[in-house]
């Protein structure tokens, strides 16, 4: 049951800088606009494995999940042919992003979507998405940026919409309603202190 509500003018939010709490801030969006009742579709560029938000955002029946189900290297260890790969994932995720802006579509079976309704569901369409680490295939050429561009201005207006990651490009900041900027001031990491599951993953 949706929160009663006026109708509410979607707006874009760009998450960046060099400090923690960019993706967490997305989820806890995603999950205050679930309770609300909307529906969310989370994104995720770059990230592939697990990572512990997974656990909890799948058991969500309004949140649905599209991610490469693939790990890949880091940027700078990747060769050519799986920059090519996690491109050509990166663009089919767009790709249905952008019909799924559309009444008459909605997300099919496929190993890059969690929680995809069965083809026989009724049209699910997004009032929320979220493209966590979204900034990073931007400027490194990992997706296709023209089509990238068609999404945003689709989207806008039509969809609350959440970019995430540290140096987003001026146009996508010039598109954006909020920007928020995480700054690093002190990091575990600095100390030598790992990634550590439940709190960085």
């Amino acid at each position: 049951m949706r929160v009663q509500e006026k109708k509410q003018i979607a707006c874009i939010h760009v998450y960046c800088g060099d400090g923690k709490g960019k993706t967490t801030a997305a989820i806890g969006l995603a999950i205050r606009a679930a309770g609300a009742g909307k529906q969310v579709l989370f994104s995720q560029f770059m990230k592939g494995g697990q990572s512990s938000e997974l656990q909890i955002l799948k058991e969500i029946p309004n949140i649905r999940l599209m991610r490469s189900e693939k790990k890949f290297p880091f940027y700078e260890y990747m060769s050519a042919e799986q920059k090519q790969e996690l491109m050509d994932i990166h663009n089919g995720m767009l790709q249905k992003m952008i019909e799924s802006l559309d009444a008459g579509s909605c997300f099919g079976s496929d190993s890059s979507v969690s929680n995809s309704p069965a083809s026989n569901e009724a049209v699910w369409r997004p009032d929320v998405i979220i493209m966590d680490e979204i900034t990073y295939p931007y400027n490194w050429e990992l997706l296709n940026r023209s089509l990238f561009q068609q999404f945003l201005t689709q989207a806008k207006g039509r969809v609350e919409l959440v970019l995430t990651g540290r140096d987003p490009a001026e146009e996508i900041l010039q598109t954006a309603d909020y920007i928020t900027e995480m700054r690093k001031l002190r990091h575990p990491y600095d100390q030598g202190i790992p990634a550590r599951i439940g709190i960085e993953l």
